[in-house]
Order: C-alpha cells, then structure tokens, then sequence
C-alpha cells in the first residue's frame, strides 16, 4: 500500500490499528443502536443473513473471545461485530475484546499484509506477466475452495434432511 510507504512499521500498525477500532467499533454501534431494524434489513436482503445467525449463536456461547477471535478470519469479523452489537453485548466485555483483536488485525495486516502487498508490487514491476499469472492462479483457486464447500454444504444438508430419526411406535405398547 503506497499510503504507507516510507512509514515506520509501529507507525503504520497504530494508524492500522485506530482504523479497525473504528471500523468495528463502529459496526458494533450500528448493531447496538438499531437492534430491530438491522435484523429486519439483514433478513429481507438474505445477505449475511446466515453469518450473523451463526455469529449470533457463537457469540452466546463463547462471549468477548470470540469477537477477539473474529479479527483472525476474513469476512466473519464484521458479522460477529454487528452481531455483538445486535445482541447488545456489554461494553465492559465488548471493549477489551475489541481492542485485542484489533491489536492482533493491526499487527498481522501491518507485517504481512504490507509486505505482501509490496512483494506483489515489486513483482509486477520486474515481470508484470508473471504477477498477472500468479494472481489468477490464486484467485481461481479460491473459486475452487469455494465451490467444493459450497459442494459439501450441499450434500451435508441433503443428508440431514434425508436422514429422519426412527421413533418407537407407541401403539404396542402397554402402559
């Protein structure tokens, strides 16, 4: 990232790091301040809809770790924020949760993202063919993943809905 460029690294993370704090804390408000209304809006577009269900459920069962946890992975953050907020999770849990988890994001975009990014510049600078190329092969392997688990939720729910528990009949027996 050229925005970055020339910066010290603890500079860059702690910019990196103000900006996922708002960012999510941000999502977290909007949950919190609008509960009904995201809900309502999440479940009319069907987008997200199933990640916040499922981030829901996670957060009431694991609490602040899991949106700690949410900073390692792409796309679920957002979703376990909003439904933090969603679920109104208290501050006193929801703060020291974020603030690690967006010192781990900041920490991780900051070192590896940026080199990456740099590597991938630098790379297309001595043989822009080679960078296209690679770029490609990475996404249409990501296509991949995504079709083969799309694939395997597919089979996993016909099996479950095809798979029906056998109960005793109660007919025979006596009381």
């Amino acid at each position: 990232m050229e925005i970055f460029e020339g910066w010290p690294l603890p500079a860059a993370i702690a910019v990196l790091f103000l900006i996922v704090l708002l960012r999510a804390g941000g999502t977290y408000a909007l949950g919190r301040g609008s509960r009904a209304g995201v809900k309502r809006l999440i479940e009319r577009r069907g987008r997200m809809a199933p990640q916040l269900a499922r981030a829901e459920a996670v957060i009431e069962r694991f609490g602040a770790p899991v949106v700690a946890l949410s900073f390692l992975t792409v796309g679920f953050q957002t979703a376990v924020n909003l439904a933090a907020g969603v679920l109104r999770m208290p501050l006193v849990k929801y703060l020291p949760a974020l603030v690690v988890g967006g010192a781990m994001w900041a920490t991780l975009y900051g070192v590896l993202g940026l080199a990456t990014v740099n590597a991938i510049i630098q790379a297309a600078q001595r043989d822009p063919v080679a960078a296209l190329l690679s770029v490609f092969a990475v996404a249409a392997l990501l296509v991949l993943i995504e079709l083969a688990t799309r694939k395997a939720r597919a089979i996993s729910a016909r099996h479950a809905d095809a798979v029906e528990p056998i109960l005793p009949d109660d007919a025979g027996r006596a009381e």
